[in-house]
């Protein structure tokens, strides 16, 4: 018989592509993960994965067998939301990964929330930029992660996750004051295809925004300074170092005296925000509640 803890280091080595990454993720070695894998391929008599100079790849029978345990894991999931809810579940800690404004746009009130809602359920919260939380709730370090849609990011109908969508907002135009475009009501992206780009860095969700925003104008932005704090970009704006493309909630609460901020004339560049939850995880009696109150903070 197949063992569920198997399928789950099996899921970890498919995500993460090498041993020692999955085992890193998993919190075991490199090496328990390796006998695991042999175990499991001893219980179901087929090579599972494929080691090469590039890392670990699942063969054709890991890949059928991978299919079964997305479904296998989500019903586990199912299986103990159940059993948690017969037990009531009405007390426990729920721990959730998100971005520092995903915090404070919605995070932060869905604690509030909770507090008078549901009393009993102990929030956690840690930071972790949108591309980092979601393999977080997979390795189940976490149990929510609240992230921003990305390139190479899971789909809405990953069988391993349940998305619940959270908010959208657009990303304003950030120039120096002194910019040929600082009076303009609208900035027109490709007018700025020939100045230095401040932005975050390669593997940060709003990195692809700003490029997939370019692009779309007709240019690749030349990015001279790179940083994941918005603060820091719009610092480097007002020195006159470059522009900048922002998430307008990003925006609150800091020194725009010396910057002009513009909308962006056209389609706007837009982050979409969502929650995700192992699937099968969103009718656990402490989860539950912590989605329909980050839901609630985005005004859904």
């Amino acid at each position: 018989m197949i063992e569920a803890r198997r399928l789950h280091i099996l899921r970890a080595v498919a995500d993460h592509r090498t041993v020692t990454a999955a085992a890193a993720a998993l919190y075991l070695t490199p090496s328990a993960v390796s006998q695991q894998l042999t175990a499991l391929e001893q219980e179901t008599g087929h090579r599972l994965v494929e080691r090469g100079a590039k890392g670990v790849r699942l063969t054709p029978a890991g890949e059928i067998l991978l299919g079964h345990t997305n479904a296998v894991l989500a019903q586990l999931e199912r299986a103990e939301a159940e059993l948690a809810a017969y037990g009531s579940g009405e007390a426990g800690t729920v721990t959730v990964a998100a971005f520092a404004t995903g915090i404070a746009q919605v995070v932060a009130p869905a604690v509030a929330r909770l507090a008078g809602t549901a009393p009993g359920i102990r929030i956690r919260v840690q930071d972790a930029e949108g591309d980092a939380s979601l393999p977080m709730v997979l390795d189940r370090q976490v149990d929510v992660a609240v992230a921003v849609e990305y390139r190479g990011a899971p789909s809405a109908d990953d069988p391993r996750l349940t998305h619940v969508p959270l908010y959208a907002e657009p990303f304003d135009a950030v120039v120096p004051v002194g910019h040929r475009l600082a009076d303009s009501p609208e900035v027109p992206l490709a007018e700025l295809a020939k100045d230095p780009w401040i932005g975050p860095y390669p593997g940060n969700p709003c990195h692809d925004v700003v490029v997939l925003a370019c692009e779309s104008a007709g240019f690749q932005p030349r990015l001279e300074h790179s940083s994941d704090d918005f603060r820091a970009v719009v610092a480097l704006a007002s020195a006159d170092a470059g522009v900048a493309l922002v998430p307008r909630s990003a925006l609150r609460g800091m020194d725009l005296s010396d910057v002009v901020v513009r909308p962006v004339d056209g389609v706007a560049p837009t982050r979409r925000v969502f929650a995700a939850v192992r699937r099968g995880a969103e009718g656990h009696p402490l989860i539950r509640p912590v989605l329909a109150a980050l839901g609630g903070a985005a005004g859904g």
